[in-house]
């Protein structure tokens, strides 16, 4: 078996005390590994994701989404 990522073992034991389950099968293991490869494309994504700098408002929303002829009669 290849070495397991140190954040493996230390999930393991936090899923067991907060929830009383441990994981089914091996495959949930290897699951659980492959998390450390999603937070580090999360952690990567850091600082690249930012909001609108003038969020629309709800009536401007509620506009945009109207069908066409009921655009007309609200203008």
């Amino acid at each position: 078996m290849p070495t397991e990522p140190d954040l493996v073992v230390p999930t393991l034991e936090a899923i067991s005390r907060w929830s009383g389950v441990s994981l089914p099968n091996e495959a949930a293991r290897l699951g659980l590994a492959d998390y450390v490869a999603l937070l580090a494309e999360l952690e990567a994504l850091r600082g690249t994701v930012v909001f609108e700098d003038e969020p629309s408002s709800f009536e401007a929303a509620l506009r945009d989404c109207m069908e066409p002829a009921q655009k007309g009669a609200a203008q």
